[in-house]
């Protein structure tokens, strides 16, 4: 790839995770092209379709979810305080979007979607974490990682929409980690 494509990629994915965290994911592309400082050909060329452009934006946050597993698994205290962090990042992370958390917890068993390839980061983060709280004994039985993203995806749903505060969401996922718990 030529330098200044390569320059027109990269600014366009920074002004997509600009206008999508303003304006959620469904904003206008012809707004991501304009802050960028390129034509909609330019980033129709780069990204045929939305989920292209999105599948690009969100591979830097496929890392972040993957740093995040790792800081959460060195967790010492009780199984229940492992799970309650491991909730709470997860709705951070999916929540860095307006609209974020609906967006990528429908996404869960769509085939074909390029945002369902890396939502597939976060099935693959809470198998960690299920594994270890397996290995402790402290899950039920038939907790699986799917299930386990669309609960916690469900409340952080209700979070962006009610603009609701951290300290709100957490008795929320207090219910739900008891309801995992053995």
């Amino acid at each position: 790839m030529r330098a200044d494509a390569r320059r027109n990629r990269e600014a366009l994915i920074e002004a997509a995770r600009e206008v999508f965290r303003e304006q959620g994911y469904d904003a206008s592309l012809d707004l991501v092209a304009k802050r960028a400082g390129v034509g909609p050909g330019t980033l129709y060329r780069h990204f045929p379709t939305r989920e292209s452009l999105m599948d690009a934006m969100l591979q830097s946050w496929v890392d972040r979810v993957n740093d995040t597993t790792d800081k959460v698994l060195l967790h010492e205290g009780p199984p229940r305080d492992l799970l309650l962090s491991w909730l709470q990042e997860y709705v951070g992370l999916i929540s860095v979007h307006k609209g974020g958390p609906a967006k990528i917890t429908g996404s869960f068993g769509v085939e074909g979607s390029a945002i369902s390839t890396k939502c597939q980061a976060l099935v693959d983060a809470t198998d960690r974490v299920i594994d270890r709280l397996e290995d402790q004994g402290a899950l039920r039985a038939d907790v699986e990682a799917v299930q386990m993203c669309r609960l916690v995806g469900g409340v952080a749903v209700v979070a962006d929409n009610g603009g609701l505060e951290p300290d709100d969401v957490r008795p929320m996922l207090e219910v739900v980690a008891d309801g995992f718990l053995a």
